[in-house]
């Protein structure tokens, strides 16, 4: 299972057993995930998830996704006076607003069950605060566009822009706090030990990694959303 996810993610580039070696590791992988059980068998195809304590960090890239390229199409839409590409443009708004309704519940249910330090919970509660701005403002661009038959003209769609640009300036604001809460201060982020014999995937294939020192937590804090 190792070797396989390892041919995976290096592409078998430091192995030196070539072809041969990665069918061995790829046969390995199957027959050791036919003698697995339901839970094991999903543990070995996405460790990555099965490992997550909550699925938020997974559900974010949607809204953001859906939401950018609505943003995108219906700017485009709007220089090139293509209702075509507006039409897709609002499917991305409807899909992303949906999206956006999911990840901000999965996210207070991580903020209430992820420990975290007195020295982040600010932070956290800003996240929040971008994360339900982004959901409102979504919400409402979807319910403005529906109610126009799905094409806003004129000065009208000039301030639906305006809006739009700013419901992407929010989801940068607050991916850019949940990114500082991950990488700066290890939120829900398991420590894995350093080990001898690292790889470093620069230019020259050395070995060695440069290791920072992750921020201990001042205090375990309890969330509340009652302030």
């Amino acid at each position: 299972m190792n070797n396989f996810l390892s041919f995976q993610i290096h592409g078998n580039a430091d192995h030196g057993g070539g072809i041969v070696e990665s069918v061995s590791s790829l046969l390995a992988f199957f027959e050791n995930l036919i003698s697995q059980g339901p839970g094991d068998i999903f543990s070995s195809l996405l460790p990555g998830i099965s490992g997550m304590d909550n699925i938020h960090p997974l559900l974010v890239h949607f809204p953001i996704a859906f939401l950018s390229v609505f943003f995108i199409l219906d700017v485009i839409g709007t220089l090139t006076k293509k209702p075509q590409w507006r039409a897709v443009a609002g499917w991305f708004l409807y899909v992303g607003s949906i999206a956006a309704v999911f990840t901000v519940i999965a996210g207070f249910m991580a903020a209430n069950s992820v420990v975290h330090g007195g020295n982040v919970h600010e932070i956290m509660e800003s996240h929040e605060h971008f994360g339900l701005s982004v959901l409102s403002l979504a919400i409402a661009l979807s319910a403005w566009r529906i109610k126009s038959g799905g094409l806003i003209r004129g000065a009208a769609n000039t301030l639906f822009l305006l809006l739009a640009a700013m419901l992407c300036v929010l989801m940068v604001l607050g991916a850019d706090l949940g990114g500082l809460m991950v990488y700066q201060y290890g939120v829900a982020v398991k420590a894995v030990p350093a080990t001898e014999g690292g790889h470093d995937h620069g230019d020259e294939h050395t070995d060695e990694h440069h290791h920072a020192d992750v921020p201990e937590p001042e205090h375990e804090h309890e969330h509340n959303h009652s302030h």
